[in-house]
């Protein structure tokens, strides 16, 4: 997204400057530091011309990108599924930004106002490939951040007399220390890299970083091969960036990797022998210092000399411990409807996770006389298996859906125990295959319970989505039970009703938290005439409709009759894929029976309804359900019309709400005269903060336990 700063009129870039400039910032669990670096870009963007910010992430597992979100929402998101180091998440930032400069920021880095602008001007009248500023702690104080090219000489004197020492005596130190020269702008050989621009002439010409390094000397490397190409590096002191600290100084792992990185460095700049030689001033260095200093500097020089004594080729990157997930779905994600909260939370944390969802394993065996299409529903479940493990979308590589062959009967333990092995044996050759390890296990569907309790794992969440026990066509007492075992041993219990919490809050207690649905923002977008399906077009006005499951469990087919009865002048249009006989609609010309449609579709479709509809059967079910497809409807800015069910209660300002099937019938007509409550916009605005992505951070959060909220639970 681009934005143009209007602080004051640009008068410092010079006429030829119109590209556009993006700020990248690489993260990895920079919640504590981001919001800061952030509030500072706008200052630091005045007069730098037309900008963008993107945040490449590192596959936090904290809440920088819920952060993000609340500080900046307009700024573009890279998420990486792992940790692929700095290289790899300003590589990943440049591609990001085609036809850019780039300006490339650790999230620790506070920008000074007009910096941004001043790196330009110094790039574009020096004719340089890169610009740095002039770095400063908090307190103002200088940092010594400009460097001369590594040499085995300077490494040897630095090891004898000390780096600081030898930055003070003429050039004879690698670190410019003398702080007058940080007065002038001038070329310099290579900077330090917590803020630096780069022309899209030098990305052009020298290309991506080397991420073989990883975190340490990229930058390094990439400066110098800049300067080999005639697009050397400039400092620009009238530029200023507040460094927050580098945590090589106190991290053992870190301050290694860099020690080991100087002299892989210089093996690739100037050969093995000359490599061999930086390897062993480099030992010198830390040898002769790992037993002077604090413990935690004396700590790092241990393991710096550690790894140079055993170093590898190349560093092995260090793992973000960010989790695999492993869920057990309540849908069938190839046939059922695809907006569950299991498929829409689980499609997002595979932006930055691997992902395998277990599509549903059921809660009883359908059987001629008790299920309706018995027929059909074991055909296709039967397909679902044949699909094997699937990744079913080409933009989210990370999530993966396997159809296990289930054992659905649940009615005595010795069943339960048989379909409970059988399903974990399938389950682990899968997880096994896709490299899954002691995963986050996330159970929506209560037969689960007997196949996860065994399961390794990070954690155990229960998405309390519906109340199964009250499905009559299962075993309510095995349900009972198993969702009893389910709510007694599950890290995390997150609830959608806010009733059922609290009367489950006994059993639960801090345990449980209310999560509500979200909405596919984007996706339901009001379509405009011209766009609808001409099945739907074809159908005369007003209509009024439901999409969704026609399931005679949920959706109250008598009021629909009554609906069809009493409206005659009312097109009643139901589109979904109905589970048992719809023969009883078949006598009223103004219904409309579309079947089956697929999820991409549904917005489409959508959009030509003047009312919509949520007729459900007075249930425990429904008493406890909160239907996703209510902020469905609101975000294509229907009316909405519905029976009862307790969370319902927190919309009343923009739905109507029916107590009996006499004012249902009411109040589509109401709303159908254009007497229901809000406009368009203001009912999609009431969802716009409901977003599956939000959802999914907060989710993560709390499965992941970075979630800081102040809570405790109490042992």
């Amino acid at each position: 997204m681009y934005y143009e700063r209007v602080d004051k009129p640009v008068e410092q870039l010079p006429n030829t400057i119109t590209r556009p400039i993006a700020l990248v910032i690489v993260t990895f669990n920079s919640a504590k530091v981001i919001e800061g670096c952030l509030a500072a870009l706008p200052s630091a963007l005045r007069d730098a011309g037309k900008s963008r910010v993107i945040i490449v992430d590192n596959a936090s597992t904290d809440e920088t990108l819920a952060r993000v979100a609340a500080a900046m929402p307009s700024a573009d998101i890279v998420r990486r599924r792992e940790n692929g180091g700095f290289a790899a998440g300003v590589n990943d930032g440049f591609k990001a930004a085609p036809g850019c400069d780039i300006v490339v920021l650790n999230p620790d880095i506070r920008l000074a106002a007009g910096s941004v602008a001043a790196l330009r001007v110094a790039a574009k009248t020096s004719g340089a490939g890169i610009a740095v500023p002039k770095l400063v702690d908090t307190d103002g104080e200088l940092l010594t951040s400009l460097h001369r090219r590594p040499t085995v000489a300077r490494a040897f004197i630095e090891a004898f007399i000390g780096g600081t020492r030898a930055s003070r005596i003429g050039s004879l130190g690698a670190t410019i220390g003398g702080l007058d020269e940080y007065e002038l702008s001038k070329f310099i050989d290579w900077a330090s890299g917590a803020a630096w621009l780069v022309t899209r002439e030098c990305i052009d010409t020298v290309g991506l970083l080397d991420e073989r390094y990883f975190l340490y000397s990229e930058e390094t490397e990439y400066m110098l091969r800049a300067a080999d190409a005639g697009l050397g590096v400039y400092y620009e002191p009238r530029a200023v960036a507040v460094h927050l600290g580098g945590e090589s100084q106190t991290s053992a792992p870190l301050a290694a990797l860099l020690a080991a990185n100087r002299v892989r460095l210089h093996r690739e700049r100037r050969g093995r022998v000359a490599g061999a030689f930086m390897w062993l001033a480099v030992v010198c260095n830390e040898g002769l210092r790992v037993f002077h200093g604090s413990t935690v500097t004396k700590t790092c020089r241990r393991a710096a000399l550690r790894e140079l004594l055993t170093m590898r080729a190349w560093p092995k990157p260090v793992t973000s411990d960010a989790p695999s997930y492993l869920c057990f779905a309540a849908q069938d994600w190839w046939y059922h409807n695809r907006a569950h909260s299991d498929f829409q939370l689980m499609r997002r944390v595979a932006e930055q996770r691997t992902v395998l969802v277990v599509n549903s394993i059921g809660m009883r065996m359908p059987l001629p006389g008790r299920s309706t299409q018995f027929a059909r529903r074991i055909l296709r479940k039967a397909r679902s298996i044949a699909m094997l493990v699937r990744r079913p979308l080409p933009d989210v590589p990370g999530l993966y859906v396997m159809s296990p062959i289930p054992f659905p009967f649940y009615s005595r333990a010795w069943q339960r125990w048989i379909g409970a092995r059988l399903i974990h044996a399938q389950v682990r050759i899968a997880c096994l295959a896709l490299k899954i390890r002691a995963p986050v296990v996330v159970v929506t569907i209560p037969t689960a319970w007997d196949v996860v309790r065994s399961i390794r794992k990070r954690s155990l969440v229960y998405n309390r989505s519906d109340l199964h026990s009250a499905f009559r066509e299962a075993d309510q007492t095995a349900m009972r039970s198993l969702e009893h075992g389910l709510l007694s041993n599950a890290d995390h219990v997150l609830y959608v009703s806010r009733a059922l919490q609290n009367d489950e809050r006994h059993l639960v207690g801090c345990r449980g938290r209310f999560l509500d649905h979200g909405v596919d923002i984007e996706h339901f977008r009001r379509r405009q005439q011209h766009e609808l399906p001409a099945d739907l077009a074809a159908i005369p006005r007003p209509r009024v409709g439901f999409f969704g499951s026609l399931d005679d469990y949920l959706v109250d087919f008598e009021l629909l009759e009554k609906v069809a009865a009493e409206l005659p002048d009312v097109s009643l249009v139901l589109i979904g894929d109905a589970t048992c006989s719809m023969d009883r609609f078949h006598k009223y010309p103004n219904v409309f029976l579309l079947g089956f449609r697929p999820y991409e579709q549904i917005p489409a479709y959508g959009s030509g309804f003047d009312v919509a509809l949520m007729p459900w059967v007075n249930s425990d079910w429904i008493r406890y359900a909160n239907p996703i497809k209510l902020k469905e409807y609101l975000a294509l800015g229907l009316p909405v019309v519905t029976t009862h069910f307790l969370e319902a209660s927190g919309w009343k300002e923009v739905i109507r709400v029916a107590a009996d099937h006499a004012e249902f019938v009411k109040l589509i007509g109401d709303s159908v005269a254009g007497r229901g409550p809000g406009t368009p916009e203001i009912r999609r605005q009431a969802v716009l903060t409901a977003s599956w992505s939000s959802r999914a951070a907060e989710f993560m959060a709390i499965a992941e336990g970075t979630l800081v909220d102040g809570t405790k639970c109490a042992e």
